[in-house]
């Protein structure tokens, strides 16, 4: 009839898939920025860190791929592996570096860190090797370079993802640092504490943004993964370092 305006099915198609594109995307956001800050608060998540981080990737992989998102988004394509590996090697390079020479410069000071001082050789190597890698690298990884950005590539441009994703993260680090303040004595002030907690979200920001343009560059997930633990390994491990050679300096 006249006046009527007709939907093309394949529009109305476009249509419902552009909003579960959108829907899927916000819930994405709106998940990740509760998770850490208001469940990582939680007993029970403290506790079985490793194994809850590893099946909320399991379950974030699943929604993604349930949604559409393919591998190639999602930067899981096998083809891509090698170089991703190549990349992500290159870039942790110099990070593994200057934490190896860090306890034997001034910049030492800045390892002292009262979470590792206290810790064992078994309690750290749980943290290098299962609570790291698992509980927080896998996670982040997946979350931030991996279903988060491919949910948004698909309903903003290309650069408007990349800061959102990138600011998530940071914001994803607001109650670890603030944790990180009161257990090293830091920051007491509450001005003080508000701009670390800023400088922090500022910085985790840039770095988040940095590891999604590994991601991109390679093709791979690998890259990231690969600079990311090694950024939070290293950094137990030569507090850990350092914690010993001051003891054993006073010892003398």
């Amino acid at each position: 009839m006249r006046g009527q305006r007709v939907t093309r099915p394949g529009r109305r198609a476009d249509d419902v898939r552009r909003g579960r594109d959108v829907a899927f995307a916000v819930a994405a956001c709106t998940a990740l920025t509760w998770y850490n800050n208001v469940a990582g608060r939680t007993s029970w998540h403290r506790r079985w860190y490793p194994a809850v981080n590893a099946g909320a990737a399991a379950i974030a992989l699943a929604a993604a791929a349930a949604s559409g998102l393919t591998a190639d988004e999602l930067g899981l394509r096998r083809a891509r592996l090698r170089a991703g590996l190549r990349l992500g090697a290159m870039a942790s390079a110099p990070i593994a570096a200057a934490f190896a020479l860090a306890p034997v410069t001034p910049a030492r000071t800045l390892l002292h860190d009262q979470r590792v001082a206290g810790l064992d050789r078994r309690q750290l190597a749980y943290q290098v090797l299962l609570r790291i890698p698992v509980g927080t690298v896998c996670w982040e990884e997946v979350a931030f370079r991996a279903v988060l950005p491919a949910a948004l590539h698909r309903v903003l441009p290309r650069r408007a993802a990349l800061v959102t994703a990138s600011a998530l993260f940071g914001l994803w680090h607001v109650r670890p640092t603030a944790e990180a303040l009161t257990g090293n004595q830091l920051a007491t002030g509450r001005s003080a504490r508000v701009a670390t907690v800023g400088a922090v979200v500022a910085g985790t920001s840039a770095a988040g943004a940095f590891l999604s343009y590994l991601c991109e560059s390679s093709g791979s997930l690998a890259a990231p993964v690969i600079v990311h633990l090694t950024a939070n390994c290293a950094g137990p491990l030569a507090s850990a370092v350092n914690s010993r050679v001051e003891r054993h300096r006073a010892d003398r």
